[in-house]
């Protein structure tokens, strides 16, 4: 081994070169190209440790081989080195360094050799470290998440218990061939549903959570962890002539196993009977009993028994359930002609009027939208004088009542009545939640709103207020999660975005508000959304032009948003000019005033508490809503 003292003398003096410094030392590491060793030996192992934690899990390498691999590395390195103090590469191969003359040292060259080597393996690892930043990280990523939310799922699968007596309705497979017959499929699917939520201790899937799994290629277990339910109720329905078949089978979640399964083949004439056969069967598999104990309660079945009423009735409640104004004057025209078949079908009165104020307050206005409301008033009196207890027709005044009459405590009663009569109806209770809301009180709204969720997990609509809610009680982050699971759910749904866009102007986050409204899609809320966030950040003019682009094009429709916009800016005498233009045009925004976090910066404000009194809602100063 070469000594301080052999630097003296010997070969270094042979050289010319003799060094007794620390400054000599390291200029001696550098003819003998020790320091560049260190460096191309460093970036190779790096770069060799990098690839190999990407390839060897592909080749299903045991645990230990990376850390073998790490360790290999870690010793050799300072042989390595020592190889490169001792030795000099020559053209005829490895020599000790002492035994070559200095005129006959190839040392520069082989430096500038591996000064190119060190720049090509660095641009080889920069390059590698951008791919798995940019490709392969996000990649990994996916697996790790896809494989953390599979074993969550197989967990939770591997506990139902957890999940309690817990079914989910599928719907029910259309087996006639005719697309036409969708609703007829479609209608036993929710017969069956609203069937088994009257069972006591039975947990039952609400059906808009349901239904997403129309066609889905997803298996039991992955369906019953995303829906949290111990059991799935599937199967399908052909109509044949005056035959119908339904196959059912109740499927475990757990294991996908089937726990039990029936056809059954029925003259249509039967229908009624079949179904109470098909439910008393499903709810004897679960072990659960009717909450009443004499059977009786809500059901959509005219009271005459006549199937066409009925069949009319479904087809109108499908059409409804698509949601443009055409179907709904479709199912306007369905139910009509069943309550015509049947006029003491009570239920059906009850649809015809939803119907109606769904079709004024959303498709109509001027006479069209009062003819129409007028109408919706008439056939929910028909409903409520021939069945007064009938939760249904509660509901249908209290929309009415909502929309039309912009009575929000006298919807809240007929909500609550209607819950009364049916507490395990779903959407009613989220009706409640909603009065609530509207009226201020937020505690309830939430734990109301919550309560529904939990059995309706899979409605963006549904999660769009409970944000609206969370924001308003200045709940952040509970807020934000919220309604990117609306998002998730409907990526290009209306509004959400939105929503998003107000939750970080309250967080005073003017940027995070402004990339939210630009994903809001193109209409009338990303307007409203843009001009909200303009109004957070510093640029002036932009945010001016936005409130006027606003007001140009939504201004006649959209006056209560502008109130809002104008509130953003502080600007209270325009704020309660754009109230007044909302009440004037019957805006149905004003009744969100009692949890916009907006306009209740101006709470205590009298002009506040005289609009609130003229659109019927409290003083703004019972609001629970947090004003910024």
């Amino acid at each position: 081994m070469p000594t301080l003292r052999r630097w003296a003398g010997g070969a270094s003096a042979k050289r010319g070169r003799a060094v007794a410094t620390t400054g000599g030392f390291i200029a001696e590491l550098k003819r003998r190209n020790v320091i560049r060793m260190a460096g191309l030996y460093l970036v190779s192992a790096w770069l060799l440790v990098q690839v190999g934690a990407t390839l060897l899990p592909v080749f299903d390498a045991p645990s230990w081989t990376m850390k073998a691999l790490v360790m290999t590395l870690a010793i050799a390195f300072v042989p390595a080195l020592a190889v490169a103090w001792m030795f000099e590469l020559t053209p005829q191969g490895l020599k000790r360094d002492a035994d070559v003359p200095a005129a006959e040292s190839i040392a520069p060259r082989t430096a500038r050799m591996l000064d190119r080597a060190i720049i090509v393996l660095l641009a080889l690892a920069l390059g590698y470290f951008g791919f798995d930043k940019f490709v392969l990280s996000p990649r990994r990523e996916a697996v790790l998440v896809a494989e953390t939310t599979r074993l969550a799922e197989s967990r939770a699968a591997a506990n139902p218990a957890k999940r309690g007596n817990s079914i989910a309705v599928l719907p029910l497979v259309n087996a006639s061939g005719d697309a036409s017959q969708q609703f007829f499929s479609d209608g036993l699917s929710e017969n069956l549903i609203d069937a088994l939520s009257k069972f006591e201790g039975l947990r039952v899937i609400g059906r808009t959570s349901s239904f997403r799994f129309r066609d889905s290629k997803e298996d039991a277990r992955s369906i019953g962890a995303k829906l949290g339910v111990a059991f799935l109720l599937a199967g399908s329905v052909q109509r044949s002539d005056d035959v119908v078949r339904i196959r059912a089978e109740v499927v475990r979640t757990d294991d996908g196993s089937a726990l039990w399964t029936r056809q059954y083949d029925r003259p249509y004439r039967d229908l009624f009977a079949l179904q109470d056969e098909l439910t008393q069967a499903i709810a004897g598999v679960l072990k659960t009993k009717l909450l009443s104990a004499d059977g009786k309660g809500r059901t959509d079945r005219p009271p005459s028994g006549n199937l066409e009423a009925y069949g009319a009735y479904l087809q109108g409640r499908f059409n409804a359930d698509l949601g443009s104004v055409d179907d709904t004057r479709r199912a306007i025209a369905d139910m009509t002609r069943a309550t015509t078949l049947d006029p003491e079908y009570a239920v059906a009165w009850s649809a015809l009027s939803r119907n109606w104020t769904t079709l004024a307050a959303v498709g109509l206005s001027g006479d069209e939208a009062k003819r129409a409301y007028a109408e919706a008033r008439r056939t929910g009196d028909i409903a409520i004088a021939l069945a007064p207890d009938l939760s249904d027709a509660h509901i249908a005044r209290g929309w009415w009542l909502e929309s039309a009459a912009l009575d929000w405590r006298g919807a809240e009663a007929e909500y609550r009545r209607a819950l009364d009569v049916e507490p395990e109806n779903l959407q009613t209770k989220f009706s409640v939640a909603s009065m609530l809301g509207l009226l201020g009180q937020l505690d309830e709204a939430i734990r109301m709103g919550g309560e529904a969720i939990r059995d309706e997990p899979l409605s963006p609509n549904w999660w769009n207020w409970y944000s609206a809610w969370l924001s308003a009680a200045g709940r952040l982050d509970d807020a934000e999660e919220a309604i990117r699971e609306s998002i998730k759910l409907r990526p290009k749904g209306s509004a959400a975005w939105a929503q998003l866009t107000l939750i970080q102007i309250q967080r005073g986050d003017a940027k995070a508000a402004l990339e939210a409204a630009r994903q809001e899609p193109e209409g009338a809320w990303r307007e409203i959304a843009l001009a909200m966030a303009l109004q957070a950040g510093n640029d002036r003019p932009a945010a001016d032009a936005a409130l006027q682009k606003l007001i140009t094009d939504y201004g006649d429709v959209a006056a209560y948003q502008v109130a809002q916009v104008q509130a953003l800016r502080n600007d209270a005498d325009a704020t309660f000019e754009w109230l007044e233009r909302a009440r004037e045009t019957r805006d149905p925004g004003v009744g969100n005033t009692m949890i916009d976090p907006l306009v209740m910066r101006y709470k205590t404000d009298p002009r506040l508490a005289a609009f609130c009194k003229s659109v019927g809602l409290p003083p703004p100063t019972e609001s629970q809503t947090k004003g910024i």
